[in-house]
């Protein structure tokens, strides 16, 4: 007898593989692995958790009318082209599902979210890794490597694990660049993390061109990491074909609930925006007083600093280091970063700990 057989691309997968919450020995200690809010959540976002959770008995509105509204109002966007989903990875995996199967090809940066070769490798499309340029993206490398075979190309921007920005002249050159049957996806999961007002002008893009679509979440700025709350903005036409595919209750009304809250308590947003420059700020600089150690901090615009290892403190031993002083941070050498620490910026206590920290395991105490 034969067991059924998954298909090839199926097998080709590398799971996805989540930030870790207890240290080898079962310790739960600070965890700076999955760069979740240090301040929590909202607190209107709480009590309206809490007051959604008595109808548990309940489906969720499929439509997600109010949801879409509230974003719709505080972005200026038309909400019939919002989707949503189970955390903005689904959005991302609904529009590989829509526009690319086996012979196409999706294109991503070298050092790109995880999320993406899933999704390629899920509908039966080739991956195509796009060199970087100092761990940032690399507009003239995406644009080199499309071919006629190309469906989408995925941008995260600010772009984790890197935490790098590639600014709106950027952004636009590489948009003004591709075929236009290219669907380019801007994945903005920490764009409310940007210093100032900058922006890469993706959301506008998504408003006027016909390929371009925009991803965000509830799961870091807002703290909602549990909810899983995504959403996205396109054209109507890609939308549409999203709906097609996309799970009919893939949003709880707890959830939703929170979300819809969040969004209105800017004192909130506010708060954590200022906390993470702050402290995102002074964990890089106190990284290049141990630049003598070998160490270095990419340049972030996001919750998180990517910290490599070029001297003798290597990164394994300082990640091991880390987990036995009380921190668990993110190692990533399944993501070719053999070398590097992806380290969320925590609060005050647990950002100054790191630093000593690592100050004792690189040998400057």
């Amino acid at each position: 007898m034969t067991a059924p057989v998954p298909k090839p691309w199926i097998m080709e997968i590398a799971p996805y593989v989540p930030g870790r919450s207890t240290t080898d020995d079962g310790r739960r200690v600070s965890k700076l692995s999955s760069n979740e809010n240090p301040l929590g959540t909202s607190p209107k976002a709480r009590a309206a958790f809490l007051t959604a959770a008595t109808s548990l008995e309940r489906y969720p509105d499929a439509s997600a009318v109010e949801l879409r509204e509230t974003i719709a109002v505080r972005y200026g966007l038309d909400p019939a082209r919002i989707i949503y989903g189970n955390g903005s990875d689904e959005v991302l995996h609904l529009a590989a599902g829509a526009f690319a199967g086996p012979g196409d090809e999706i294109i991503y940066v070298h050092y790109g979210f995880t999320v993406y070769p899933i999704a390629t490798r899920r509908v039966g499309a080739t991956p195509v890794v796009a060199p970087d340029k100092d761990y940032a993206t690399d507009v003239d490398a995406i644009l080199a490597s499309v071919t006629e075979r190309t469906k989408i190309v995925f941008v995260a921007n600010p772009n984790n694990p890197t935490g790098t920005y590639a600014p709106r002249s950027e952004i636009l050159r590489l948009h003004a660049g591709l075929p236009s049957h290219v669907l380019l996806v801007l994945d903005h999961a920490y764009a409310e993390y940007i210093e100032g007002d900058d922006d890469d002008g993706g959301m506008e893009l998504a408003r006027t061109a016909p390929n371009v679509l925009v991803t965000r979440t509830f799961s870091k700025m807002y703290g909602l990491a549990a909810e899983r709350i995504g959403w996205g903005y396109a054209s109507a036409p890609i939308i549409e074909a999203m709906h097609r595919i996309r799970l009919p209750f893939s949003i709880t009304i707890a959830g939703t609930a929170a979300a819809v809250a969040a969004l209105g308590d800017t004192d909130f947003v506010a708060h954590t925006k200022a906390h993470n420059a702050e402290w995102r700020r002074w964990f890089a600089d106190e990284i290049a007083k141990l630049g003598n150690k070998g160490l270095r901090a990419v340049p972030s615009q996001a919750n998180f600093v990517l910290v490599l290892f070029e001297g003798q403190l290597g990164a394994e031993a300082a990640y091991k280091g880390l987990m036995d002083a009380g921190y668990i941070v993110r190692w990533l050498p399944g993501q070719g970063l053999p070398h590097g620490l992806r380290i969320t910026i925590g609060t005050e206590e647990e950002t100054r700990g790191v630093i000593a920290a690592l100050r004792s395991l690189a040998g400057e105490d």
